[in-house]
């Protein structure tokens, strides 16, 4: 047998059950991926449909926050994992459902909502408590499965290009010195952000905000990504924004891999 290229998805849909109404499924059909990861979920276990639940062909894990309408990750696959996890075992951070780490034959993924920095100090030290122990438990787990991929909305933009306005920003959260050395610190790790390796064009964004109608003047930040253990760079084959996309204040980003 050849090698099958696996398309994967990462989108924050901003409410799973709202996205539904909005094409959701007609989009499945039509990209027809894989593996989706979706973050911002807002979805308790017991609001969890049967349609939602039980996607035709796709094997589903859901990790919800115990705060109603907040937070929230699902992952949803063709490929049945070998194993599936939710959280880190730690109810500080298990508490707000925001990890779900799928084993697979050839790599392992994780599907991940990083916290925003908004309200605060405190929050902001919240997220980068949280960056720490999600790679200090993904560098553990990369001894054993070096192929290693880390996506979701990290709620932080990286570099300049990766925000339409870095200047009036350098003081707000999602774009702060702390906040972006922990993205330098994933590359140090030894990841890629992959979509980087394949379009270097400024205005390439993820998000927008809803209040000032910044879509219509793609007044965006570039805050989704797939991050890829340097081990496993040679098994991809394309990286993708969708930012057409509707449905979200976030599009769809999009790893192409052969295994």
């Amino acid at each position: 047998m050849g090698a099958k290229i696996l398309k994967i998805f990462s989108w924050n849909v901003n409410g799973l059950r709202a996205i539904w109404k909005k094409d959701f499924p007609k989009w499945i059909k039509t990209q027809n991926p894989d593996i989706i990861c979706l973050q911002e979920t807002k979805v308790q276990p017991e609001q969890i449909e049967h349609e939602i639940k039980n996607v035709k062909g796709y094997w589903s894990e859901f990790n919800s926050a115990e705060r109603k309408g907040y937070s929230g990750v699902a992952t949803y696959s063709k490929i049945t994992p070998i194993e599936a996890k939710k959280g880190f075992g730690n109810p500080y951070f298990d508490n707000e459902g925001r990890v779900i780490q799928t084993d697979f034959k050839d790599f392992t993924l994780y599907n991940v909502y990083f916290p925003n920095g908004g309200r605060g100090a405190e929050r902001v030290k919240y997220k980068l408590d949280f960056y720490d122990e999600l790679f200090y438990r993904i560098e553990k787990k990369r001894k054993k499965q070096t192929n290693i991929i880390v996506c979701g909305d990290y709620n932080t933009a990286h570099k300049e290009i990766d925000l339409a306005r870095p200047k009036e920003n350098e003081g707000s959260t999602g774009f702060l010195p702390e906040e972006r050395a922990w993205l330098d610190t994933i590359v140090n790790l030894g990841y890629t952000d992959i979509f980087r390796e394949y379009n270097s064009k400024t205005g390439q964004y993820t998000y927008w905000d809803f209040f000032t109608r910044a879509r219509e003047r793609n007044v965006g930040w570039r805050i989704d990504y797939f991050f890829v253990s340097k081990e496993m760079r040679g098994m991809v084959t394309d990286a993708k924004i969708h930012m057409n996309v509707m449905g979200s204040d976030h599009c769809p980003i999009e790893l192409d891999i052969k295994v």
